[in-house]
C-alpha cells in the first residue's frame, strides 16, 4: 500500500524515508514527521502503527517520514550526529547562530543531510498540510495559514492550541514551512507521561482526519 519515494542515508550511515500512501484520485497532500529530535521517539511509534491500519479507502496523499533523525534517536540524544538542533538549522530569514549547545542551530543553515532531505521535499512537493510529531509539551503549536487546522487537531485531542511555544525558535521549520512558505504547519506536542499505546489512542484520530476528512 506504501512505498518509499525519496530516502538519503545520515552520517553514520542510517536511512531517511518518505514514503508515500496514495489512491489514484487523491484531494490533499499531507506530510507527517515523525522524530526531528531524537529523544522524542513517540512520533515513529505511532506512525509505524498507523502505517499497518486498512488505509485502501484514503482520500488524501500521505507523504510520511516517521524517522528523521535516527543517528539521534538511536541514542536518546535531541541532536542528530554533528551535534546540531535539526529544527534550528533551516534557513529561515531569522536564523542566527545559537551558543546553547542543546539548541545549536549549526555553524551556518541546512547544513544537515536531514535539512536538507526536509528542504528537497519541499522544493519538489508544497504540501497542504504537515503535521510534525514532538514531545513533551501537550500542545497543539501552529505555523502559517493552520489556526482552523490547529483548532480541530484541539477538538481530537484536548490539548490546547498555543501559536507561540514560549521561547524564541529561530531556523526553526515551522518558520521555514509555516510562516516563510505559508504551507499550514502543526507541530503537535504530545506529553511525555502517557505510554505509547495511550498517545496512539488519543492521537490516531487526528492522523485518521488528516488522511480521511482534510
Amino acid at each position: 500500500m506504501y512505498k518509499a519515494i525519496k530516502t538519503a542515508k545520515t552520517k553514520l550511515n542510517n536511512k531517511i524515508e518518505l514514503f508515500e500512501i496514495k489512491n489514484s484520485n487523491y484531494d490533499k497532500t499531507v506530510l507527517i514527521i515523525g522524530v526531528f529530535h531524537g529523544e522524542e521517539p513517540q512520533g515513529e511509534y505511532l506512525i509505524n502503527k498507523y502505517l499497518k491500519e486498512d488505509l485502501s479507502e484514503i482520500k488524501n496523499r500521505l507523504l510520511i517520514i516517521p524517522c528523521l533523525n535516527p543517528d539521534g534517536k538511536n541514542v536518546n540524544k535531541r541532536q542528530n550526529a554533528n551535534g546540531i538542533d535539526l529544527n534550528r538549522n533551516f534557513p529561515t530569514k531569522n536564523w542566527e547562530k545559537i551558543e546553547n549547545p542543546e539548541y545549536f542551530g549549526g555553524e551556518k543553515p541546512a547544513s544537515e543531510i536531514e535539512t536538507q532531505f526536509m528542504i528537497d521535499i519541499l522544493s519538489e512537493i508544497k504540501p497542504d498540510a504537515i503535521l510534525s510529531i514532538h514531545a513533551p509539551f501537550k500542545v497543539v503549536n501552529y505555523d502559517g495559514p493552520a489556526k482552523t487546522l490547529a483548532e480541530k487537531i484541539s477538538k481530537i485531542t484536548g490539548y490546547p492550541v498555543q501559536a507561540d511555544i514560549g521561547y524564541p525558535t529561530p531556523g526553526s521549520f515551522g518558520n521555514y514551512a509555516g510562516v516563510e512558505r505559508q504551507i499550514p504547519t502543526i507541530t503537535l506536542e504530545l506529553p511525555e507521561n502517557e505510554t505509547n499505546e495511550e498517545l496512539w489512542l488519543k492521537n490516531k484520530p487526528v492522523i485518521n482526519y488528516l488522511a480521511f476528512e482534510y
